[in-house]
């Protein structure tokens, strides 16, 4: 046994390892990535500011839900919702925002003020009557439950973007201060 070991162990030995140029080349330049990043970054804002986006969609968090609205959208939260017919609501928990030609995506959420999502109440109404049925096999236990869900329906008036993106508004105007 102890000379099986010395020759498994001298065959260890001799392993000679060699590096491949071909596993360096997929390592990326970070000036290059950030370079790449700024440009972007400045096409957007720029698609922003001269308002030549097209149409605007976003993703919402509303009511435990998410919902991909665009403008002139109708939804429909169901349940208990406090909002009157006739109000005017900002939904601020914008999830991901974006074009044909950009997105812009929260983690989880985007920072509020950055787009701008008008909605308002049009209606509210009971759904229509649902029929919930329980049945017990070989019991003779039937039960048939109807019921009906309030629910609150949603204009969306205007998604839009209302500020540069990757520019807090914490942090601007730092460079010309005096500390």
């Amino acid at each position: 046994m102890a000379l099986y070991l010395r020759q498994l162990c001298a065959q260890f030995r001799n392993i000679h390892v060699q590096t491949s140029s071909k596993l360096l080349k997929n390592v990326v330049d970070a000036n290059a990535e950030k370079n790449e990043r700024n440009e972007i970054v400045k096409k957007v804002n720029d698609l922003v500011a001269n308002n030549a986006h097209g149409r605007l969609f976003a993703v919402v968090h509303l009511a435990g839900k998410q919902f991909k609205v665009t403008d002139g959208d109708v939804i429909i939260i169901e349940g208990y919702w406090p909002p009157d017919v006739g109000d005017k609501i900002t939904l601020d928990k914008v999830m991901l925002a974006g074009s044909a030609d950009f997105s812009l995506i929260g983690r989880p959420i985007l920072e509020k003020g950055l787009v701008n999502v008008q909605a308002t109440v049009i209606e509210k109404t009971m759904s229509h009557t649902k029929t919930h049925f329980r049945k017990k096999r070989r019991k003779q236990y039937m039960r048939t439950h109807f019921y009906r869900v309030p629910q609150t329906f949603l204009r969306i008036n205007e998604v839009s973007i209302q500020d540069e993106v990757d520019n807090p508004k914490e942090v601007r105007g730092l460079e010309t201060a005096v500390f």
